[in-house]
């Protein structure tokens, strides 16, 4: 009997120990299935990422496309002045390929091209400095067509709308606080004529002499203080200059204008001053953002 109660608990001890491993068996079988749907849960949210992730490469594409085109550059302290009346409104080649950014220059081609945008970038020896990026009011006019004679009399357009739509600086860029591009705000305006005075680019943020003033207090690039500015006719040679910085300094009570560089002419009041940097005009038909600061430029960008 004691026998027969032996066998039955060994009997049942096996029984207990294979349907216990049974039970194991299924739940790493069960785990193994959880395993898997999760990893196919978190295949589907990579999917999702890397679709988010291309959308967002797509959108930001669709913004930066385009090519940017050099049509200028301005040294304002390379023995060559950029005056109201030299290649503006003409649109003449000045300078060489080679030199584009590191000395005055003009591309004749750049200069008759259709243009929807135009990005103002200080740049120090061909890397960004500061950037302005705005959009023309009237699209698919050159640069050519806009400082030219038709657009000079009576001249004084603002030529861009919203103000900038792209500003970016350097977060160590120096000579901010009187910056004729960066230190003040509104739109771009061309040709702005006054008395015998005229500034090819001002902001509106700035001081916008009135048509009939002789105050010499518009402050820009592309200046000239003895000049016809509705038949880009210079008048003397004594007043041309590259680049004043904002100030206020109306003639005759000031007779202490500060320009950056010695490209200017021998006017008593225009005082050589510190070259903050070259200052490069950029035009596109679609690009409506331009490089950070911290890039190289060049001829062409392509965005």
């Amino acid at each position: 009997m004691k026998v027969l109660i032996v066998l039955s608990f060994v009997i049942c001890g096996c029984v207990a120990k294979e349907s216990l491993s049974k039970q194991l068996k299924q739940i790493g079988e069960n785990v193994k299935v959880v395993e898997e749907k999760l990893q196919a849960i978190e295949d589907q949210l990579a999917n999702i990422s890397n679709t988010q992730e291309h959308f967002k490469d797509m959108m930001e594409n669709k913004i930066k496309r385009g090519t940017w085109h050099l049509g200028m550059n301005i040294n304002p302290s390379d023995g060559h002045t950029f005056g109201y009346t030299v290649g503006w409104s003409t649109g003449t080649d000045i300078g060489s390929a080679d030199t584009a950014l590191t000395k005055d220059y003009l591309s004749a081609n750049v200069w008759v091209s259709p243009a929807n945008y135009i990005a103002i970038v200080r740049h120090q020896q061909g890397v960004v400095d500061a950037v302005k990026v705005f959009k023309f009011k009237t699209e698919g006019e050159s640069l050519s067509s806009r400082f030219g004679l038709k657009n000079m009399n009576p001249g004084r357009q603002i030529v861009t709308l919203g103000g900038p739509i792209q500003q970016s600086i350097a977060q160590d860029a120096k000579n901010l606080a009187d910056d004729p591009i960066f230190s003040v705000g509104g739109n771009l305006v061309f040709n702005w004529a006054y008395g015998d005075n005229g500034c090819r680019i001002a902001l509106t943020g700035g001081h916008l002499s009135e048509a009939n003033s002789q105050d010499d207090n518009t402050h820009g690039l592309g200046n000239d203080f003895h000049v016809n500015p509705l038949t880009n006719t210079a008048l003397s040679t004594s007043w041309p200059h590259d680049i004043s910085n904002i100030q206020d300094c109306p003639y005759p009570a000031c007779r202490d204008v500060k320009v950056q560089g010695t490209d200017h002419g021998p006017g008593s009041h225009l005082k050589t001053g510190p070259v903050y940097g070259n200052y490069a005009l950029y035009v596109s038909l679609e690009a409506d953002k331009f490089l950070e600061p911290g890039h190289k430029v060049g001829l062409e960008i392509k965005m």
